[in-house]
């Protein structure tokens, strides 16, 4: 298994041996703690349930507390259930940082994407609107979305204005610039969706070696 849950930090830049500039995301992995480990025998599949962040046992409710009495850890502020093979010999107090993604070149971000409340179709669907002269009087909006006699109404899934952003979204096959194993932390080429300190799920490229 090579998932950690992250932090993102922000965006830099560093400078490669060509003295190229490459835009980078700083994401915190780690370190992540096992909290539960689900068994297919027991729980009818393979998974790990991992922490990330200590908490104030005085702002969990009594079932988190005792839950994670029960782990014989220290209290988690962020629960991710990550799944793991059969054989997988991960147990409840194992710790994982960084050094899980060295030799790993490319990685699959999870995040949720910044919200940006209700928009109309040119900032949401980058339309181009219509004309500012000539009596248009319809510069930002979305023009025609039906017939009046067929099919007398609007089809399904057209692109009109409402909420945009605020979805969870995955962004794949990131490249792993540099890992910084003592840090715990990942250089990863391009944006991360999500606002700086967002929580994200960081996990080895599954289309990309």
């Amino acid at each position: 298994m090579q998932t950690l849950i992250g932090k993102k930090i922000g965006m830099t830049r560093i400078y490669d041996e060509d003295g190229q500039q490459i835009p980078v995301t700083v994401v915190q992995v780690g370190p992540c703690v096992v909290t539960q480990r689900k068994i297919k025998a027991s729980d009818g599949y393979d998974a790990v349930q991992l922490g990330f962040e200590e908490q104030k046992e005085q702002r969990l409710s009594k079932p988190e507390k005792g839950h994670f009495a029960k782990a014989g850890v220290k209290a988690q502020k962020t629960l991710r259930e990550v799944r793991v093979e059969a054989g997988d010999e991960l147990k409840v107090g194992d710790v994982l940082t960084a050094a899980l993604f060295d030799g790993v070149s490319f990685v699959d971000v999870l995040g949720h994407t910044k919200g940006r409340g209700f928009q109309g179709v040119i900032r949401r669907y980058k339309m181009r609107g219509g004309r500012a002269s000539h009596g248009g009087a319809w510069l930002r909006r979305p023009g025609s979305i039906g017939n009046r006699e067929w099919p007398a109404r609007v089809f399904k899934n057209k692109k009109m204005p409402g909420q945009m952003g605020s979805v969870d979204i995955t962004t794949q096959n990131m490249r792993v610039v540099k890992v910084l194993a003592d840090e715990n932390a990942l250089l990863l080429e391009g944006a991360v969706p999500g606002p700086s300190g967002g929580i994200v799920l960081v996990r080895k490229a599954i289309k990309k070696a």
